[in-house]
């Protein structure tokens, strides 16, 4: 294992089952990419059951093979692969001290570390779309010219919604208000909102239509330029993913992603988040599969930089 530069985070929560062909750790090491979960629904408006994502993407992950015929690279080659375990979430009837103490948690555990210098990488599970949060702020920090990639249904730039501040429907105005103007957001599969959001898209031009441009766009980021994704599982379409609190007709399929994903192994991609599966929703277990193989996607090409 890579050398470790943090302490033991002794409130990790170690799952019953690590993701495979990795190696659970409660500390943060130089060289790695960490595994961290965020079992967190509290404020979803329609559907829950995106808490018990990453554990069942961890268990999931038994059950596909490790190797990528799309990157030609294999999970099981991987020797700097570190499952962090879960988050510490409250457990009160306060819904967004439930998501602080977590979200706090996140961003103590990594102070101080120079994610850059370390060569440190965070690949986040979900929970609902609010635990992006922590890790998205904490790369803005760290990476002043960071490209935020986001895909999902929803345009999430709400002022909060139904109380909470911190709604999973305001995550990126939320992330917004951190952004520096070297900062750059760009949203694509965008297909639900309100008019204000809408608006709001096209006067900053963050929103993307077409998939062509979408990917010219990416492709053409420089090389050297930092890029991180939140990926709402929402983004596909329910036909192939119907597991998640809140579906929209209209959505991407795997080859789409796939498409972006060989991109980003060939940029600077510094890390992700990928949120919202509800596995109890589909009790096929497609939803599960398809969420889990992402993730192998996901991992592989954050460790072709």
């Amino acid at each position: 294992m890579s050398q470790s530069i943090s302490v033991d985070f002794d409130q990790l929560i170690q799952p019953s089952e690590p993701y495979e062909s990795s190696t659970f750790s409660r500390s943060i090491h130089a060289q790695s990419i960490h595994l961290l979960g965020f079992e967190f629904d509290g404020t979803a408006c329609y559907r829950k059951g995106a808490k018990d994502g990453p554990d069942d993407i961890r268990q999931q992950s038994s059950g596909i093979e490790t190797y990528s015929p799309y990157l030609h690279e294999d999970i099981d080659s991987l020797s700097t692969f570190i499952d962090l375990g879960n988050l510490p979430v409250g457990q009160t009837d306060n819904v967004e001290e439930n998501w602080k103490q977590a979200t706090d948690f996140f961003f103590a555990m990594t102070e101080g570390i120079q994610l850059f210098k370390n060569n440190v990488q965070f690949l986040t599970l979900g929970g609902e779309h609010s635990i992006s949060y922590a890790p998205i702020v904490r790369y803005l920090e760290q990476y002043p010219n960071l490209v935020l990639l986001h895909l999902d249904a929803h345009a999430d730039l709400r002022d909060g919604y139904e109380g909470y501040h911190y709604s999973h429907a305001a995550i990126i105005r939320r992330v917004v208000e951190k952004m520096k103007p070297t900062h750059q957001l760009i949203q694509y599969g965008i297909r639900s909102g309100t008019r204000e959001e809408f608006t709001w898209m096209h006067e900053h031009k963050t929103r993307v239509d077409s998939q062509k441009h979408f990917l010219d766009i990416v492709q053409n980021i420089a090389d050297k330029r930092p890029i991180y994704l939140t990926l709402d599982l929402d983004y596909f379409d329910p036909a192939y993913l119907p597991g998640t609190g809140t579906p929209e007709a209209g959505g991407e399929d795997f080859h789409s992603f796939i498409r972006l994903n060989k991109i980003l192994a060939s940029k600077n991609f510094v890390g992700a988040d990928v949120v919202e599966l509800a596995p109890k929703i589909d009790p096929t277990g497609n939803s599960s599969v398809l969420a889990t193989t992402v993730i192998r996607e996901l991992l592989l090409s954050l460790t072709m930089r």
